[in-house]
């Protein structure tokens, strides 16, 4: 009895042994885990590792490319069609599905364009004029931002704000006949904010400006001439976002003067507006091309070739919508088109320009 007892209890205990054997093994990782250059606690060789990384995947990315661009090259020989692209998911491509975004075959939207505020302007039966002032307490990067933004607005005049009340200075622009009305808004000495005001029946745009250079501070900028700018719009695609542009295009005359080579750009990307200031800048170089004679002998022929770039020419801004008012400016009496408020910005996929 006592011996069969002690065998089945070494069974029981061999059984316990493979059990816990097995559970080891399974435990044991296959593949050594990779070492990350958070897990390195000395800086230089943690700085090291963390370069042969970014050295790889920079390769790996390279090779990517390589390949893809063989299988297109390979298709196309073949006659087939080449491989789909890739397009990586952006904010911008997954934003959220909004009503009021405009559409090529809109007839309400292109009948109301013709009864707008900005319609005589946009269909050239009036030419913008526009007056360009301060808030009362001004700054010093103030004047020399309004002195770059007389430059960049064609037909713009500078009045000195003083004392008198915006609504004062409001009246005074409609009697010269001015169409538009800009007021920069300083804080600390820096601008931070940018009315803009269509006469004489409105609308308002308030404008939250940040990210501001002036073009003493670009690094080979470029000096601009008089002749009216070419003007660029970009991904203003809502209703919101085309009363904006068109706000915006009421500023400037719709008869470019290309051989002026200046391009003004308000680029929407994110309900925020990007605005650069370039010039075309046209270089011919002499380059040799390799060609055959009669004879069958190849020999160097130059040609010239002009190639093309852009030079900026500042200031460099951007620009968010707060508010969109009607009528001319009014705090206690006026009715919102629309206002931004912080519980619109649950979403980051969420635009509304």
């Amino acid at each position: 009895m006592g011996g069969k007892r002690k065998k089945n209890d070494d069974s029981i205990m061999d059984d316990g042994d493979e059990g816990s054997r097995k559970r080891t093994k399974s435990k044991e990782p296959k593949q050594k885990d990779q070492v990350l250059p958070s897990m390195i606690k000395n800086k230089e060789k943690r700085s090291e590792l963390h370069a042969k990384l970014k050295r790889q995947k920079k390769l790996d990315k390279r090779a990517k490319a390589q390949a893809r661009d063989a299988d297109v090259k390979r298709a196309l020989e073949l006659g087939e069609e080449p491989p789909e692209k890739k397009v990586p998911r952006t904010i911008e491509n997954t934003r959220e599905l909004d009503e009021t975004i405009c559409k090529p075959d809109d007839e309400e939207l292109f009948a109301g364009n013709d009864a707008d505020e900005f319609s005589s302007v946009l269909n050239k039966k009036q030419t913008p004029k526009i007056l360009i002032t301060t808030c009362r307490f001004n700054s010093t990067r103030g004047p020399a931002f309004i002195s770059e933004l007389l430059t960049v607005i064609p037909n713009s005049q500078y009045l000195k704000r003083g004392t008198y009340d915006l609504k004062k200075i409001v009246e005074y622009a409609k009697k010269k006949d001015f169409t538009s009305l800009l007021v920069v808004h300083t804080n600390r000495r820096e601008p931070d904010a940018l009315l803009v005001i269509g006469l004489p029946d409105g609308p308002t745009a308030h404008f939250k400006l940040s990210k501001l250079v002036l073009r003493k501070d670009i690094k080979n900028h470029g000096k601009p001439t008089s002749h009216l700018p070419e003007l660029v719009m970009n991904n203003f695609t809502t209703r919101l976002g085309h009363r904006i542009g068109r706000l915006i295009q009421s500023l400037f005359p719709q008869d470019p003067e290309f051989k002026g080579r200046r391009v003004v750009t308000f680029h929407n990307q994110r309900d925020f507006i990007f605005f650069r200031h370039h010039r075309y800048i046209f270089e011919t170089k002499e380059v040799k091309k390799t060609e055959k004679d009669k004879d069958g002998k190849s020999k160097k022929v130059p040609e010239q070739e002009t190639n093309v770039r852009l030079q900026e020419c500042g200031p460099r801004f951007t620009l968010k919508l707060i508010s969109l008012q009607h009528g001319t400016f009014d705090t206690k009496g006026g009715e919102y088109e629309w206002v931004h408020k912080p519980e619109m910005d649950t979403s980051r996929r969420r635009f509304f320009l």
